[in-house]
């Protein structure tokens, strides 16, 4: 009897586990390594005294580290704005522990820094957590005008 029970409990989150894992939706924000960044962003080493933006889109850049409160409050911010503006605006993130020479380039000293790319033009960076509209504020205005 106890291992009919235990095995029904084996099956039951095995099945919850499945279901969980089909529901989960992939992230429309995409996180950028070192190359990644050079060949779709910026290829500050062929290029280092001029930005020459790669991307066809605009772009938003969330650099974060995972231990940082507020990095943690902007992240469901970005994936909500990759979900409402997909196709009109490329959302990217960047982890500043794991891409400290990215982090360096920018000067990034305080996280989350938040930087906005326009198709043309020079990028301009936010530094702090905003509120989501703060954000949407931002691209609505200086990215998709």
């Amino acid at each position: 009897m106890k291992k009919s029970i235990l095995f029904a409990m084996i099956l039951l989150v095995a099945g919850l586990t499945a279901t969980a894992q089909e529901n989960k939706t992939e992230s429309k924000v995409k996180h950028l390594t070192y190359n990644e960044f050079k060949k779709l962003v910026w290829d500050f080493e062929e290029n280092p005294n001029t930005f020459v933006y790669k991307g066809k889109l605009p772009a938003v850049i969330d650099f974060y580290a995972d231990w940082c409160g507020p990095c943690r409050r902007v992240a469901p911010i970005m994936e909500r704005m990759a979900e409402d503006y997909e196709g009109k605006l490329l959302v990217y993130k960047i982890n500043v522990d794991q891409e400290k020479k990215l982090a360096a380039v920018f000067q990034v000293r305080s996280i989350p820094m938040v930087l906005f790319i326009p198709t043309e033009g020079l990028p301009y960076k936010q530094v702090g957590a905003m509120q989501e509209q703060g954000y949407r504020d931002v691209v609505e205005e200086q990215l998709l005008k």
